[in-house]
């Protein structure tokens, strides 16, 4: 007697049809996310990356997880001032990382502490950290004191990635500007916040998906370098960009350099066994939420839907819980027409729209 022949989808879970999407509210957040790996309390996690990053940040530190902190505030400064000055907001002050080459160049430079001279920025007599220049809004009086901040800020980060068990990278975009001659790219275009744009020198660089899981491949390796026993985990922001410098529409650009992104996360995450992807992209901009986790402005993210994602990550880690720390409001949440995400270099481009 012959055994029935078991087609290629008959055994799959009910996770696997879009049905179940369709028609199950309880589907679009119950098993939306299987961990390569498990998180358990007390273990020591970085975060860093693009601005919707921040909420990571502040939903780990009100967590039995421990936010490694190697730059933290200063006792005596206001929660608005140490904001503005890039404290608090990640594992340490390097701002806003929005490109896997942003990020593996942080690294390098943390491996051997560099300051680069195409790296400092002026304006109106004072000087800026290129890679960092929301960090300082004034900037410094001298060129020696900030390459003494900045050489101080790399010692700090070689403590913190030789001491993490997690690293959680947000890749925002894949848009930057790359300085010609040394290869070094910006968080922001040369003239946005300080610095003079020369297009002799300064260039437009839109990374490709090889080149995004090139850098990300040397990230995870620049990582382990420091510790052989880190595991990374990857997302993706859901929000949009706020100008493209390609030319094209911003939606077109937009999608694709979020497609880009989507894409080489998965890929290295199917490369490597300590690198896995959490799936806050698709919560957020996933058809089957209707577009409802988004501000008004089609942009920022609500609080309710950075509370969403979070559940879902704490779910889906047992060991790991919420504490009753208040995590307080979402840092991509509008608020009486102040955009909290004017801490992002990216925002300031929007003075660049004609009204």
């Amino acid at each position: 007697m012959s055994l029935p022949v078991q087609l290629p989808y008959g055994d799959l879970p009910d996770r696997s049809f879009w049905r179940n999407a369709r028609n199950d509210d309880t589907f679009l957040t119950f098993d939306l996310f299987q961990p390569k790996f498990n998180l358990e309390a007390n273990m020591r996690v970085a975060t860093a990356g693009s601005c919707f990053a921040q909420n990571v940040a502040r939903y780990v530190r009100a967590s039995n997880l421990v936010l490694v902190d190697v730059e933290p505030t200063p006792k005596l400064m206001r929660p608005e001032t140490a904001k503005r000055f890039g404290y608090g907001l990640f594992s340490a002050r390097y701002g806003n990382v929005y490109t896997a080459r942003q990020f593996l160049q942080l690294l390098d430079d943390t491996a051997a502490p560099t300051v680069h001279d195409a790296a400092i920025w002026e304006k109106s007599g004072r000087y800026f950290d290129a890679l960092r220049p929301n960090v300082e809004p004034h900037g410094f009086g001298t060129k020696s004191e900030l390459i003494a901040h900045r050489i101080s800020h790399l010692h700090k980060l070689q403590d913190l990635f030789k001491q993490i068990d997690v690293m959680v990278f947000t890749l925002g975009l894949t848009e930057c500007w790359v300085d010609v001659p040394t290869g070094i790219v910006f968080p922001t275009a040369p003239g946005v916040i300080a610095g003079t744009y020369d297009p002799a020198r300064h260039a437009f660089l839109n990374l490709s998906v090889r080149d995004t899981i090139e850098d990300l491949d040397c990230i995870v390796e620049q990582l382990q370098s420091f510790s052989e026993k880190v595991r990374v985990l990857l997302t993706v922001s859901p929000v949009p960009l706020t100008a493209t410098a390609t030319g094209l529409h911003v939606l077109r650009a937009t999608t694709y350099s979020k497609s880009v992104l989507r894409a080489a996360a998965e890929e290295v995450s199917n490369r490597h066994e300590n690198v896995d992807y959490f799936p806050s992209y698709e919560m957020i901009t996933g058809t089957p939420y209707h577009g409802h986790f988004y501000d008004p402005n089609m942009r920022t993210v609500t609080k309710e839907g950075v509370e969403t994602v979070m559940s879902v990550f704490f779910a889906s880690h047992p060991d790991v819980q919420e504490t009753e720390e208040e995590t307080g409001e979402a840092l991509s949440q509008d608020s009486n027409g102040v955009d909290d995400e004017a801490i992002c270099e990216e925002a300031l481009l929007e003075a660049f729209a004609r009204k």
